[in-house]
């Protein structure tokens, strides 16, 4: 289906059949060839179907397995990420770190378009500050991608608010949190809560320090 160089250094295949046999078959015969190296021959997860793609893996925190790291140059293979993220159903729940105006949020819409969801903001800075009580019954569809904003849903909620924050917390669809370490600090909810973290730098040595602008939150209103 697909094949690229990655990262340089080995060539990725994308490989289809109706017949595992087959698969068993080519990489016996691949392993006679002494001019060719079969480093992996598997069925392919995420990561690797967009390292073919793309031409690089992504970069994976080492100690938490569920922590993916993306610069904003890097926002064409972030967004094809949350995409297949997106594509799947049920519940999942995604945390992207972030300093202010990296590119959280339209990233997040952008992944939408690409797995033809529609997106839904619970909570938001995108246009001035976004904290909704309630939603129609087409914004509450499952399968919508639902958008929250963790330090306006915290610092700044209300009780109505927070109500319908936690129903959509127990609908079995994705969510996006911006923001999850002061989601977590200030509510109920725990890392273990999260199916996977994203973080995105403008360069891969800036630091996410949320003490530099959440008390913006505040002044802002």
């Amino acid at each position: 289906m697909t094949i690229n160089g990655v990262e340089g250094k080995t060539r990725g295949m994308l490989l289809e059949t109706d017949d595992d046999e087959k698969i068993r078959l080519m990489g016996a015969m691949l392993k006679k060839v002494d001019n060719i190296t079969v480093c992996a021959l598997r069925e392919p997860k995420l990561v690797d179907i967009l390292a073919v793609r793309h031409g690089r893996y992504i970069d994976r925190d080492s100690d938490d397995r569920k922590t993916f790291r993306f610069t904003r140059d890097e926002l064409g293979l972030l967004v094809d990420f949350l995409g297949e993220l997106f594509k799947r159903s049920g519940n999942q729940v995604i945390g992207l770190r972030g300093m202010p105006r990296v590119g959280k949020t339209e990233s997040i819409i952008a992944g939408s378009v690409c797995a033809m969801k529609r997106w839904t903001f619970v909570s938001s800075t995108l246009l001035r500050q976004t904290v909704r009580s309630q939603l129609s019954e087409d914004e509450m569809n499952p399968a919508n991608v639902f958008i929250i904003d963790g330090i306006v849903s915290t610092i700044r909620s209300n009780e109505r608010h927070y109500n319908l924050l936690q129903n959509i917390m127990r609908m079995p669809s994705t969510k996006v949190i911006e923001h999850p370490d002061v989601f977590v600090q200030e509510s109920e909810y725990t890392y273990d809560d999260f199916d996977i973290i994203v973080e995105l730098r403008n360069n891969p040595n800036e630091e996410i320090i949320y003490d530099t602008f959440t008390s913006s939150y505040n002044d802002d209103i």
